[in-house]
């Protein structure tokens, strides 16, 4: 799951240009015409999640949407719209896990994306075929570089959390594993592989299994 959260498919290209288009005249979202006001709040949405994420006009909306389209003629959601949809659903998880400390500049980055996915008032709306969570899909991409570290460590979390409740013979999700315990975990289990390394055994832990090591 880590993998495939951190590397996905290419949104277009035409939402961060910021060249000059004199003839930027396209408005239209799959027949939808976003309102302008939503637009300009979407765009002060980007701004305060990232200053370096360029703007978007409606002319790189529609640009989007119809190259989308045309490369998803049975009407099936991009794979690169349900890739940070995913990551979406990891920040969701991170957030609401009541062991996680998310660290404070990401947690604020991590609750204006998902206030916005979960919003009422999307800038395109979520049943529009094919490109109904474009927006959202860029809201998750100008956050994606503060966020995806932590949402990186989050999932290695997790998975030195089942391994723990293992050891400790937990059947419960949440038991007391902290972000304090989680760090020595990763450096035991870091140790172990390194050790395993370097006597040419090989280690199993990648794997999602119990390893040789506990955390007190």
């Amino acid at each position: 799951m880590r993998s495939s959260l951190m590397i996905v498919s290419p949104l277009p290209t035409s939402l961060f240009s910021t060249a000059e288009r004199p003839n930027a005249k396209r408005h239209l979202i799959g027949g939808f015409e976003p309102d302008a006001g939503r637009l300009q709040r979407f765009n002060e949405l980007l701004t305060l999640i990232s200053a370096k994420h360029p703007q978007v006009d409606a002319d790189h909306l529609a640009t989007a949407a119809r190259e989308l389209m045309e490369y998803s003629p049975d009407g099936r959601i991009p794979q690169c719209i349900r890739e940070r949809i995913r990551r979406a659903g990891a920040m969701d998880l991170m957030r609401s896990d009541p062991e996680w400390e998310t660290q404070a500049t990401v947690a604020i980055a991590a609750a204006a994306v998902l206030d916005y996915l979960h919003g009422k008032e999307p800038l395109i709306p979520h049943n529009l075929p094919v490109v109904g969570w474009l927006d959202g899909a860029v809201v998750v991409e100008a956050a994606w570089p503060t966020l995806a570290d932590e949402v990186r460590d989050y999932l290695d979390f997790c998975r030195l959390r089942r391994i723990e409740a293992r050891l400790r013979g937990e059947d419960r999700r949440y038991f007391g594993f902290t972000r304090d315990q989680f760090d020595d975990a990763r450096l035991a289990e870091f140790l172990w592989i390194e050790h395993c390394r370097r006597t040419g055994r090989s280690s199993y832990l990648a794997a999602d299994e119990a390893g040789r090591f506990r955390v007190n």
